[in-house]
C-alpha cells in the first residue's frame, strides 16, 4: 500500500506540473494538489464504490476551485488586494510567461510633492512635473528618473513667478508634453496671484524648456480671448514641431450666458515648435458645455491627428466623459461620449489619454466612483470624418472596461503600457480622497499576453495628491504618488 506521504507527494508533483502549462492562481492549485491525491488514491482502491464516491467528490472539489473568482474579476473574501492574482482565459501555446503579472516600482514624488505627471521619451527618460508649496499658491518643478529606475535627478523650478501654480482641488495642476526632439512642454492653471490676469479670471500659463535644455523659459498666458479658467489644460506636442494647448473656458466678449452649459473647450495651436501660437478657436460641439472644475487632456498620436477628453456638461444634467477626434491637426473634430453620466454636480474628475496596446488609443475616466478605460484601434480613429462619429452601441468599437474589484471613490485614473515582446498595461488611481483630504493609490497591472494580473495598493496619498505612471525601458513600471 502507497503510504499518505507518497501520496501528496505524487499529488504535489502533478498540481506542480499542470501549474506550469496553465499558470492558475495560487488558490486554485492548492484545490488542485487536493484533486490530484483523490485521484491518486482512486486507483489504490479496488472497490468500484468507494472509487465513485471518490471521483464525486474530486468533481465537488473542481467546481469548488473554479467558482472561487467572482465572475466580475473582483478579489473573493479574504484575499487582500495586494497579495491577489489571477489567470484569466488560457492563452495560445508558446506565450505563456510564468509567475503573475510583475510588480510596478512604487516612487514617492520628490520633496512630498503633488499631482506628479510623467511622460517618457525614445530614449526611455522618464520626465515628471509636480507641485511644490503652499497648494494655494504652489511652485512646478521638473525632474527625470535616472536610468535605474531608482531616484529623481535634483528638479529644477518650472515657473519663473513664485507661487504662480495651484494645486486646491486636485484638477489644476502642471501637465507635460514630449514634442520635436524630446523638447519638454508644461501648462499648468495660474493661481491668484499669477502674472498676467485674463479679463474675470486666472491665466493657463505655457512655458517649454530652453534652447540649452538646463531650464525654462519664461511663462506665459495661453488665454486671449477667453476668461474663467477652472479645471486644468493640458498640452500635447508631435514630432514634427505642432504643439496644442487646450482648456475650457467662456469668451472674454460676455457673450452668453456665464453658466457651464454655455462653457466651451478651446485650442491654440503652434506650428514652429511652440515658439508661436495661432489665437485659440472652439472644438466642442455646440451645447455641449464643459463641467467646470473637472480637467481634460490631449493627446497627439501621430503628426496631424489629435485626441481631446474632457466631461461635457449639458442643460439636461449630463456630464459625459467626452471623447474629441481630429485627422485634419485640429481644425474639425468628431464627438463621441465614452462614459455617459447624469449628475447634479461637478465631481472633480481628471482624465488620462494616451497610446494603448497595439496600436490603439486608450482613455480612461471616471463615471460614479469607478474608473473605466476604452481603447479603440487607430486606424478607426483616422477613418472618422467630421460628418461621422464614431458608434457607441453596445457590441461596437468603443467598450467601456471597469477596473477591477471595488474601492472608495476611484478617481485620476493613469496609465502606462510597456513596449516589450510582451505588452502589459499598468493602471492607477486614487481612492479615498475628498475636498482637503489624502487617501490612498491603487493599481492594477495586466499581462496582455497570459491575461494574467496582479494588484496592490499603498497608503499615503497627500492631500490634493495625485499617481503616475511611467513603463521604463526595462520592461518595468514606476508608479509615482
Amino acid at each position: 500500500m502507497m503510504m499518505q506521504s507518497d501520496l501528496n507527494r505524487r499529488a504535489a508533483g502533478m498540481a506542480r506540473a499542470a501549474t506550469k502549462i496553465d499558470e492558475p492562481a495560487q488558490r486554485n492549485a492548492v484545490v488542485f494538489q487536493n484533486l490530484c491525491a483523490l485521484c491518486v488514491l482512486s486507483r489504490l482502491i479496488p472497490i468500484a464504490a468507494l472509487r465513485v464516491g471518490l471521483a464525486v467528490t474530486a468533481f465537488v472539489l473542481c467546481c469548488v476551485g473554479a467558482g472561487a473568482r467572482p465572475a466580475n474579476g473582483s478579489e473573493p473574501a479574504g484575499v487582500s488586494p495586494t497579495a491577489f492574482s489571477a489567470t484569466l482565459p488560457s492563452v495560445p501555446a508558446g506565450k505563456v510567461r510564468t509567475g503573475p503579472a510583475p510588480r510596478p516600482k512604487v516612487l514617492r514624488v520628490p520633496e512630498g510633492g503633488l499631482q506628479p505627471q510623467v511622460a517618457v521619451d525614445a530614449r526611455g527618460t522618464v520626465h515628471l512635473v509636480y507641485l511644490e508649496g503652499d497648494p494655494a499658491a504652489c511652485d512646478v518643478f521638473y525632474s527625470r528618473l535616472e536610468r535605474d529606475g531608482a531616484a529623481f535627478e535634483t528638479p529644477i523650478r518650472v515657473n519663473s513667478q513664485p507661487g504662480s501654480a495651484i494645486a486646491v482641488g486636485a484638477v489644476r495642476g502642471a501637465q507635460l508634453a514630449l514634442g520635436r526632439n524630446g523638447r519638454v512642454y508644461v501648462v499648468w492653471n495660474g493661481s491668484n496671484q499669477a502674472q498676467p490676469r485674463t479679463a474675470g479670471g486666472n491665466p493657463l500659463l505655457y512655458t517649454r524648456m530652453n534652447d540649452a535644455g538646463d531650464g525654462f523659459e519664461p511663462e506665459r498666458n495661453m488665454m486671449g480671448s477667453t476668461t474663467l479658467l477652472d479645471g486644468g489644460g493640458s498640452v500635447a506636442a508631435d514630432s514634427q514641431g505642432d504643439v496644442f494647448v487646450v482648456w475650457h473656458a467662456q469668451p472674454v466678449d460676455g457673450s452668453g450666458p456665464r453658466d457651464e452649459h454655455s462653457r466651451e473647450v478651446f485650442l491654440a495651436r503652434s506650428s514652429d515648435g511652440g515658439g508661436t501660437f495661432e489665437p485659440e478657436h472652439v472644438i466642442s460641439p455646440a451645447g455641449s458645455g464643459a463641467c467646470p472644475c473637472c480637467g481634460l487632456k490631449v493627446f497627439c498620436p501621430a503628426p496631424g491627428k489629435l485626441a481631446v477628453l474632457y466631461r461635457s456638461a449639458s442643460a439636461n444634467g449630463d456630464r459625459d466623459a467626452t471623447l474629441l477626434l481630429s485627422n485634419d491637426g485640429g481644425k474639425t473634430f468628431t464627438s463621441t461620449i465614452l462614459g455617459p453620466w447624469h449628475i447634479s454636480f461637478c465631481p472633480m474628475s481628471t482624465m488620462a489619454l494616451g497610446s494603448g496596446p497595439n496600436n490603439s488609443l486608450l482613455a480612461m475616466w471616471e463615471t460614479k466612483g469607478q474608473v473605466f478605460r476604452a481603447a479603440m484601434p487607430l486606424a478607426e480613429a483616422e477613418s472618422q470624418t467630421a460628418d461621422v462619429p464614431l458608434q457607441r452601441a453596445a457590441g461596437l468599437p468603443i467598450k467601456a472596461i471597469p477596473a477591477a474589484g471595488s474601492g472608495p471613490n476611484r478617481k485620476h485614473p493613469a496609465f502606462a503600457v510597456s513596449g516589450d515582446a510582451h505588452p502589459r498595461l499598468l493602471m492607477a488611481w486614487t481612492e479615498g480622497t475628498a475636498w482637503a483630504k489624502g487617501g490612498s493609490m491603487a493599481w492594477e497591472c495586466l499581462d496582455l499576453g497570459t491575461k494574467r494580473f496582479s494588484r496592490g495598493r499603498a497608503e499615503g496619498v497627500p492631500v490634493w495628491g495625485g499617481v503616475a505612471v511611467a513603463a521604463l525601458d526595462n520592461g518595468e513600471f514606476a508608479l509615482v504618488y
